[in-house]
């Protein structure tokens, strides 16, 4: 190493470190600390076993029950491209300093885990030690290691099963110091606890349950929470939502004006468990991916489990989203003032959106298409609304899948703002601004 890259690793080192322990100071570690209460270590509890499977697979074989827990922590969602083999990574995220991909994690030897010991899948999954390499945590290692042995190898096992898929992922081209991955073990040591879940005898088995799950498993932090400067969760603003990968996760703490506050526990189900709430809207997006991989395979305990701990996490207020207008719109196509914010996105909406949407937007064909009270339709960004436009959307129902069409390759960013525009001008509280520009980046974001 020339003498030139070693004073650049030097500064780089102090500059992290620097900055990783003021922003450790300000937003903390903890990501269940706000519950109070008395943890103890799963060998000193002595309520029901919260984590594992649910009674409902306690009598399956290993690989089911390896299975469950593998769509409990949404391993495909991450590892798999669009229209790959599932598990065989090769996923981009594109982060501001360049893009990285996702590991296969089939059984392939050579591209895959198929040659790491239990050792080395155990210190990858929860410390983001990677046998060659440190993982960016791009990996949610640090909710993952709440996780038990027994689970992580339960994971282990089941992925095991799957037929072997050679694929190896592009190289890195981070440019320095972002290249570095040495420079994780200090992220880790700063920002993730290394600790397996304790449960907290001052709750209920279901709450212990529900926070194993939401935690550990699904780590619906990792999208929900906002980052501090180190790209590390602020659990001092914990599920108050964030804007990731070109998609905004809304705030589900128990605020009742901007968060999850006002709904009831049936339409907390439905929506975890199946997309979609009356009066509340429709997944889309990552959200939508989740709940068709991951969470629509949990058992009803479980889904009431998380619903539970949910309950409990502190209000916070996001006051740049407002409140959700649900009244329906008018039944006929004059609105003043969408019509005037965005004349052109009321043409583009009346040619294409109108026949699933319906100029109330109550949904013409289906409630899964009803646009009122939705979270999407009231953020002044329009973030998700434009993504849905561009992207499609899908969604699993028992009476078969519901698709949404993308439009991204028929419309120009400057229609997809003025529809985005008009959309939240006629169904949402406040009417939107997006440029063809933020369109444009929303594009590149996905």
């Amino acid at each position: 190493m020339s003498r030139r890259r070693i004073v650049l690793s030097v500064v780089a080192t102090i500059a992290v470190v620097g900055a990783g322990i003021l922003a450790w100071i300000a937003f903390g570690p903890g990501a269940m600390d706000f519950a109070g209460g008395h943890r103890v270590s799963l060998a000193e509890y002595r309520g029901p076993d919260v984590t594992g499977v649910p009674a409902d697979f306690a009598s399956a074989d290993p690989v089911a029950r390896g299975k469950y827990l593998t769509l409990a922590a949404d391993c495909q969602a991450c590892h798999t491209a669009k229209g790959g083999v599932p598990f065989a990574g090769g996923l981009p995220f594109k982060l501001p300093f360049g893009t990285i991909w996702s590991p296969n994690i089939t059984p392939d030897k050579a591209t895959g885990i198929g040659g790491w010991t239990d050792a080395q899948f155990l210190a990858a999954l929860r410390e983001g030690k990677g046998p060659k390499a440190h993982l960016y945590p791009a990996m949610p290692y640090s909710a993952y290691t709440w996780m038990t042995d027994a689970d992580a190898l339960a994971i282990r096992a089941y992925l095991a099963t799957l037929a072997p898929v050679k694929r190896q992922r592009p190289k890195l081209t981070f440019s320095f110091p972002f290249n570095q991955r040495w420079l994780m073990s200090i992220w880790g040591g700063l920002f993730n606890p290394n600790r397996r879940f304790e449960p907290n005898t001052d709750r209920s088995p279901e709450w212990n349950r529900g926070a194993y799950l939401t935690e550990a498993l699904a780590h619906c932090g990792e999208c929900h929470t906002p980052r501090n400067l180190m790209q590390a969760l602020d659990n001092r603003r914990k599920y108050a939502g964030a804007v990731a990968a070109g998609w905004r996760a809304f705030n589900i703490t128990a605020d009742k004006a901007t968060g999850v506050g006002e709904w009831s526990e049936t339409e907390l189900v439905q929506y975890l468990s199946q997309g979609h709430a009356p009066g509340r809207g429709t997944a889309t997006g990552p959200m939508g991916e989740a709940v068709d991989l991951s969470l629509r395979h949990l058992t009803p305990s479980d889904i009431a489990a998380m619903v539970t701990y949910l309950r409990s996490v502190p209000a916070v207020s996001t006051p740049d989203q407002p409140h959700p207008a649900s009244s329906p719109a008018p039944g006929g196509h004059r609105l003043a003032a969408a019509d005037e914010a965005a004349p052109l996105g009321k043409k583009i909406f009346e040619g294409a959106c109108i026949g699933c949407h319906a100029w109330n937007g109550n949904g013409a064909l289906t409630g899964l298409a009803t646009l009122n009270g939705s979270r999407a339709v009231n953020d002044p960004e329009a973030t998700n609304v434009a993504q849905v436009v561009i992207l499609g959307a899908r969604r699993h129902t028992a009476q078969g899948d519901m698709v949404m069409p993308a439009f991204g390759h028929a419309y120009s960013d400057a229609e997809i703002a003025a529809v985005a525009n008009y959309v939240t001008a006629r169904f949402g509280s406040k009417p939107s601004r997006v440029t063809p520009k933020q369109v444009a980046t929303l594009r590149k974001a996905t």
